[in-house]
């Protein structure tokens, strides 16, 4: 057995779990790979990845500059698992899957064909820039020319991405400045993270290391003229907006791989205010290291204090730090990882909040268009055309007339009466391949990854943008300037164009003609469904040396491996897992069946909304406040569905008769409201009789807050919150689900949503699960109970915390004999709360006597 290690630079006395914890988790970075470590909410997690994983680091540091010895020998040592030395990504398979032409595929694009891309103007026709020389001039494109693409243009090309168009000199650390082996560390939100930093701080590592977070635009902006636009997207387009619109001056054109040539020009100084000052960047560098560790908060205002751009300062910082805070996207992204200068290689990827990792990183290259935005796009570049048509070269009209040609092809199916392969209602769904899709709008034949490459290279995005500004502002069209956005509109373009560029299997194409009153939903949309993360996540574990999933709930283990390294046999993944520091008699878990009045609960889809459902769950509580002391949070499905108990409580007077007890707060859908409810709770909670706080569960309440003590001495989950089964998005996901491990002529045959329109009916969403044997099932099943977890978990945060846990439904219950039963909700619960589940009471009478029995223990003990 492994001798115990000590780790000194943990805080307080460790608890045996957190010992246990912090030991695997050094042994696992010592051996590498993909390793997952679970330990439920409240138990010190944080803390325990802080100090063996920094303890680990600091340990490497002292073998060499890498971190490793040369015994060690990462690429290809003894103590490298077999299945990390004989997993190898092919190079150029790579390449093929993104450029859609693979030889398998019925369907090749074509290079482009005079026939099939019309010019408007003939190659012949050149105009000098001389003769450009108008008011305008600033936004005619330079010349581009492309005969032929070598593999390695088409390789960078295929990688574009819109997030990543940030000003060149961004990557301006040097090989020397790299801080060598590194530990990056991510989570979902920037609370979360900032959380993670206070625990940081009260280690010795906050001083010892060199620590640098990294948050987004819109949580570390200082400029306030771009802050005002307030909406995040906004806010991204702008800051980009003023680093490409620099005065410029023309240079010498600069080659692009195999006969490419464009234009390029040499910037003047940026025009945001706050990165005029090279030296002040450098400043604030140097200060970032010679403070503690700082969160997002405190580089915001070293920035302000500094008079200097805190998120580029940050980002600027990173290469040459021990240890990388930063958000999930940033660093599961590939391009944002190039775009903010970081390399993995050999170094330790540690992901917190893990449970949603798979669907995470699927939603992070999602892909979405909607008419308006195509239109807006199209109308774009035709006007832009007509003003420069006569000063174009003959290169710049070919792809112009592509990118045209594309539009108005993506735009027929939302505009036209019937769906793709013409099944019927045209106010519904459609879903696709990828190769289907190109086929049946006759687009089969462009080849995308070239117009990526001239997106990207000609800057067309900036220009055609910046002329449409112009014309807006001569036109004194400053109000509808100011409510649309030509740059997030290409922006959805440009991605809709990157998600075309992915294996035919890897994804679905959704056309939908959804009639909606909203302004974004008018007239449809079109939208790309990610629905393998395997190929995106081996590019994170193909370069790291070891990459940590942790997490409160991270079973069922099986399902993640599926998912995201199918590679690794399930022998050989590295798992730890441990219990509650919470004694037993601290927790007191309850299916509810029944309420006061004897009605059974059901919460499914076609009861939940009955008028006695929703006053049987109001009578329910009228009857806790009056037992349960200080706080207690309800959770509900969705804000509709707490929307609708809430308008009915207050009908009827039970609302009223709850709040002669308690205060009843409510989640606001606005994440910038939720601090201040929060206030409103705790005060109500400190101040007066107690509160309720109506909560939703995937709401920010049921993730990354915590709610010890007083708090929280009650949550009450209501139902079983199984996602929508009218999500066509879902629906898809599990069909692929399903098919894991099974031969393509042993699918199962889930033809509903592939073969006809879609119309978002729930039984007929029922219907595509029923077909289900087993995983697609038991993956819907586990969304539901993930989410469960993460929300029940909130109450109990360290070993004095105690609270009551109330599952609110009959199918919680159930019958003892099926509760053995893998799909039974019970199953699936953490086991510090299984083991404990009072699984029937003989009615409500029962349930309440055992909360006042509990809760007057508690009081006098």
């Amino acid at each position: 057995m492994t001798e115990k290690r000590e780790f000194a630079a943990f805080p307080y006395k460790p608890y045996s779990i957190q010992v246990d914890f912090m030991n695997a988790l050094y042994q696992f970075l010592d051996k590498g790979g993909v390793s997952m470590l679970e330990s439920p909410t409240g138990t010190g997690k944080s803390l325990s990845i802080i100090c063996s994983s920094l303890q680990w680091l600091l340990d490497r540091k002292e073998k060499g500059p890498s971190g490793f010895t040369d015994s060690d020998k990462l690429d290809g040592n003894d103590d490298e698992p077999d299945w990390m030395r004989n997993f190898t990504v092919d190079d150029k398979a790579h390449d093929d899957d993104k450029t859609i032409k693979h030889s398998k595929s019925p369907f090749r694009l074509k290079k482009h064909s005079k026939e099939k891309v019309p010019q408007l103007l003939s190659d012949s026709d050149s105009v000098s820039k001389q003769e450009a020389e108008l008011n305008d001039g600033e936004f005619l494109l330079e010349d581009y020319e492309s005969e032929e693409e070598s593999s390695s243009k088409r390789k960078h090309a295929a990688g574009f991405d819109s997030s990543s168009e940030d000003e060149d000199d961004d990557k301006e650390c040097s090989d020397d400045e790299q801080g060598g082996l590194q530990v990056f560390f991510c989570s979902r939100t920037h609370s979360q993270l900032s959380q993670f930093v206070k625990e940081l701080r009260k280690t010795v590592f906050a001083h010892k290391i060199k620590v640098v977070c990294l948050g987004s635009r819109n949580n570390m902006c200082i400029n306030q003229d771009v802050l005002k636009l307030g909406n995040a997207a906004r806010i991204n387009e702008r800051c980009l907006d003023l680093q490409k619109k620099k005065k410029s001056q023309p240079s010498k054109k600069k080659n692009f791989g195999t006969n490419v040539r464009v234009g390029r020009t040499k910037a003047a100084s940026c025009r945001c205010p706050m990165l005029k000052k090279h030296k002040l960047q450098r400043e604030f560098k140097a200060e970032i290291f010679q403070q503690e560790a700082m969160d997002i908060e405190d580089l915001v205002q070293l920035g302000r204090d500094m008079t200097t751009c805190p998120y580029y300062g940050s980002r600027r910082t990173a290469p040459a730090a021990d240890l990388v805070i930063l958000p999930y996207q940033s660093l599961l992204s590939k391009s944002s990882r190039e775009s903010l200068g970081l390399s993995l290689k050999n170094s330790v990827v540690i992901i917190d909040e893990a449970h949603n990792l798979a669907d995470t990183l699927l939603t992070m290259h999602d892909a979405k268009i909607t008419m308006s935005q195509l239109e807006d796009v199209h109308c774009s570049i035709e006007n832009c055309l007509a003003r420069f048509q006569n000063l174009l070269g003959a290169g710049n009209r070919r792809y112009i007339q592509t990118l045209l040609i594309l539009i108005r092809a993506l735009l027929k199916p939302l505009a036209s009466d019937r769906n793709l392969n013409n099944t019927g209602n045209p106010s519904g769904c459609c879903s696709m391949a990828i190769y289907d899709f190109l086929f049946s709008l006759s687009i089969d034949n462009i080849n995308v990854v070239k117009l990526l490459a001239y997106i990207k290279e000609s800057n067309i995005i900036h220009k055609v943008c910046g002329y449409g500004d112009r014309v807006a502002m001569l036109q004194k069209d400053a109000v509808s300037h100011e409510e649309t956005s030509k740059l997030s509109s290409f922006r959805a373009f440009s991605g809709m164009l990157v998600a075309l560029t992915h294996n035919n299997g890897d994804g679905r194409i959704i056309i939908s003609k959804m009639s909606s009153s909203t302004s974004d939903q008018q007239g449809g949309y079109i939208k790309y469904v990610m629905l393998t993360g395997a190929k995106l996540f081996s590019e994170v574990v193909e370069e790291a040396h070891a990459v940590i999933l942790a997490g409160g709930t991270l079973q069922p283990i099986e399902e993640t491996r599926e998912r995201l390294f199918p590679w690794i046999p399930s022998n050989q993944l590295q798992f730890f897992s441990c219990s509650h520091i919470v004694p037993p008699e601290s927790i007191m878990p309850i299916a509810v069946s029944h309420g006061p009045s004897g009605q059974s609960f059901d919460f499914s889809h076609s009861s939940r909304s009955s008028a006695a459902m929703i006053q049987e769950l109001g009578l329910l509580m009228s009857n806790l406040v009056a037992v349960v002391p200080e706080g207690v949070i309800v959770f509900f499905s969705s804000f509709e569905y707490e929307t609708q108990v809430h308008t009915a409580w207050s009908k009827s007077g039970i609302l009223s008769r709850i709040m002669k007890k308690k205060r009843v707060l409510r989640e606001p859908r606005r994440n910038t409201e939720v601090e201040g409810v929060l206030r409103e709770y705790k005060e109500a909670i400190e101040k007066e009789r107690g509160a309720i706080m109506l909560a939703v569960v995937g709401g920010k309440v049921s993730e990354g807050i915590n709610f010890s003590d007083g708090m929280c001495r009650c949550v009450v989950m209501v139902g079983l919150p199984y996602p929508s089964p009218s999500d066509i998005e879902l629906l898809e996901r599990i069909k692929h689900i399903e098919g894991f491990g099974v031969s393509d002529s042993a699918k199962p045959c889930l033809t509903l949503v592939d073969d006809s329109y879609y119309s978002g009916d729930v039984r007929a969403g029922f219907d595509v699960l029923r077909s289900c044997k087993r995983r697609g099932k038991e993956y819907y099943e586990n969304l539901c109970m993930k989410a469960v977890n993460q929300s029940i978990g909130r109450a109990i945060r360290h070993e004095k915390d105690y609270a009551a846990i109330l599952l609110v439904d009959a199918r919680y219950s159930n019958d003892p004999s099926k509760r053995t039963s893998h799909s039974h909700p019970s199953s699936k619960l953490p086991k510090w709360i299984k083991d404990g589940l009072i699984y029937s009471t003989k009615g409500y009478g029962d349930v309440h006597r055992l909360l006042h029995q509990f809760f007057k223990h508690k009081k006098s003990s």
